[in-house]
């Protein structure tokens, strides 16, 4: 009865063993597979059946759960791709069909109700609410979406529509229908690229991944060495062949690398996996390594760590001139403008204003360069910079006046005076403000080790200095042109390494010479997603903490795995050589591997602090 039981379990435990092993033999590789099946094969041949059979047992349980394990972080990615609907409601010629995703094409219109998911990336043109986007973007609240005015202008240039308008497959409508224009195919929608990247970036190896493989190439063929010399023990003490025969298979057991070869890539999987869940894309395990290790981050000023838009910050009134008089003014000359201060400064002075009673201004004329000029209440008005008048008849700019544009450009401000006739009114101040974000992330970062930051801007040094010193940043590089952004990169990546944080589209040479390239507000932009090492799907500055910290738990968990691994195989070869028994070696061998497959699963639950 148990030769029975142990033939059944060399046949049902030694079979995939040995499969795998003849397929690495025949590709010229002598892999862990290999030294099991040898090292089960001794253990029969010496009698030792119930070994033997224990061996097998475990080593083929210890596949099957890790396997299991494995499987679990593959299914967080493969639950990706199942969140968008496999069918949707479209309107065609009046009618309304139901048909595959597959089969949209762009330029349909797809009817979306209420708490469905959404089919397809595209823009909203009807009907309004808000759409839950935290399965693609990993944002926390939803973001209200409308009609855009004009479909076929907004098709035109869908990449640049304001997130407003803007959709994506896999993410869940509100409480409001919506009728959708679909933009891309199923196979091409953000969703689609976004599985496809993270499945993709399994094979790509980390430093950590490509050292152990490497260490593995001579490390086997050296403990096959070293079973063969010990086969050969009782030349040199006095044993039986037999159990020198038996330490032998014992230590081949001892030095397979299981837990080694498995701890890299267990943690880059789990790491990839979470981090797609949180709305950041990561492609493979170098720049989840990198990222967790680098000690500098660059940011583009623009559209980064500012909202890209200017707005009304300051309005300084002259000498017995009341802001609702100075605002009313601007506003009624600059809404007939399409500059974007001019649209700044409308925008902004609505806010301030205590009354909506404005002024008629007409005959507007552009002073290119320099300002505006139009008539209001029969008066002429001069709107821009210093130098404007300096230039039309009427007096000269007061010096109290002069004094308080010379301050607010001191403080970074785009400066625009305002006149009435011969009268000053006063003088406003716009500027690019920070994002809300900014200030907490910058010290998040700092807390979670990042000892570096600087910020590298187009606009004038001060200006740069300015916003530098609102977020708490040291270091700001302004005037610089895009090839100075990607000259400042080279030089910081040759000093330490750094990671480069950008749109993904003007700031792409300067991110792919960054050791990490990082882009913001990634959903829907192909160039971003094509450029950067890690993208941010939301334009949401709040991510980045999250990365960097995942990053760095990544990088903990595969140093635990790979010094714990190498541990216990020091620890175990010399322990079967001074005469361990084989039952041990393989309880300590297959417990090892489990154990860093689990600890690396617990980056799928990584939250940060």
């Amino acid at each position: 009865m148990p030769w029975s039981l142990y033939l059944t379990a060399y046949g049902f435990g030694g079979f995939f063993t040995f499969r795998e092993a003849i397929q690495n033999i025949r590709a010229g590789r002598f892999e862990i597979d290999f030294l099991m099946l040898v090292a089960a094969i001794g253990a029969a041949t010496l009698g030792k059946w119930a070994e033997g059979a224990l061996l097998l047992f475990l080593f083929s349980l210890g596949h099957a759960l890790e396997h299991y394990a494995m499987g679990r972080a593959k299914r967080a990615i493969e639950a990706l791709a199942e969140l968008a609907p496999q069918t949707a409601v479209i309107r065609r010629a009046g009618n309304t069909t139901e048909l595959p995703v597959e089969q949209l094409r762009p330029g349909d219109v797809v009817i979306v109700k209420p708490n469905e998911r959404l089919p397809a990336d595209g823009f909203v043109i009807k009907g309004e609410g808000s759409v839950n986007q935290a399965p693609i973007t990993g944002e926390s609240v939803p973001v209200d979406k409308r009609a855009v005015d004009d479909p076929h202008k907004a098709a035109a240039n869908a990449d640049q529509l304001d997130p407003e308008y803007r959709v994506f497959a896999g993410t869940i409508n509100g409480s409001g229908a919506l009728e959708i224009q679909v933009t891309k195919l199923a196979s091409e929608s953000t969703l689609a690229r976004v599985v496809k990247m993270v499945n993709e970036a399994e094979t790509q190896k980390s430093p950590t991944q490509l050292f152990t493989d490497k260490f593995e190439r001579y490390f086997v063929p050296a403990a096959l060495a070293l079973v063969t010399l010990l086969l050969f023990a009782g030349v040199v003490i006095d044993e039986p062949f037999s159990e020198s025969f038996y330490r032998a298979m014992a230590v081949l057991v001892a030095a397979s690398p299981c837990a080694l070869a498995i701890s890299t890539p267990s943690a880059v999987l789990s790491g990839v996996a979470r981090a797609a869940r949180g709305g950041v894309l990561v492609k493979g395990g170098g720049p989840l390594e990198h990222l967790g290790t680098l000690g500098a981050i660059a940011f583009d000023k623009t559209g980064t760590l500012t909202q890209g838009k200017p707005r009304l910050t300051d309005v300084v009134g002259a000498d017995r001139v009341a802001e609702d008089e100075l605002l009313r003014v601007a506003v009624a000359v600059e809404k007939l403008s399409d500059h974007p201060l001019a649209a700044a400064v409308v925008l902004g002075a609505k806010e301030r204003l205590k009354s909506d009673a404005g002024l008629q201004a007409h005959d507007v004329q552009s002073i290119i360069g320099r300002g505006v000029k139009a008539t209001v209440d029969g008066q002429p008005v001069y709107i821009g910079k210093d130098s404007l008048f300096a230039e039309v008849e009427g007096p000269p700019l007061p010096d109290a006046l002069r004094e308080s544009v010379e301050k607010l450009k001191a403080g970074g401000r785009t400066t625009m005076i305002v006149r009435r006739g011969d009268t000053y009114l006063g003088v406003l101040g716009l500027m690019d403000t920070p994002r809300e974000a900014a200030k907490d992330v910058i010290t998040r970062l700092r807390e979670l080790g990042v000892r570096r930051m600087i910020m590298l801007s187009g606009d004038n040094q001060q200006v740069a200095n300015t916003v530098a010193k609102e977020v708490g940043i040291d270091e700001a590089l302004g005037d610089l042109m895009p090839h100075d952004k990607f000259e400042a990169i080279k030089k910081l990546a040759r000093q330490e390494g750094v990671a480069m944080v950008g749109d993904g589209v003007n700031d792409a040479p300067a991110m792919a010479n960054a050791t990490v390239g990082i882009a913001m507000g990634a959903a829907g932009s192909d160039v971003a997603l094509e450029t950067a090492d890690v993208a941010l799907m939301a334009d949401d500055l709040n991510h980045l903490p999250f990365a960097v910290g995942l990053s760095r738990q990544t990088s903990r968990i595969i140093r635990q795995n790979l010094w714990f691994s190498l541990g216990i195989v020091a620890f175990l070869i010399p322990a079967t050589v001074l005469g361990l028994q084989m039952g041990a070696a393989v309880v300590f061998h297959e417990g090892s591997t489990l154990l860093v497959v689990f600890n690396a699963l617990r980056l799928l639950a990584y939250q940060p602090k």
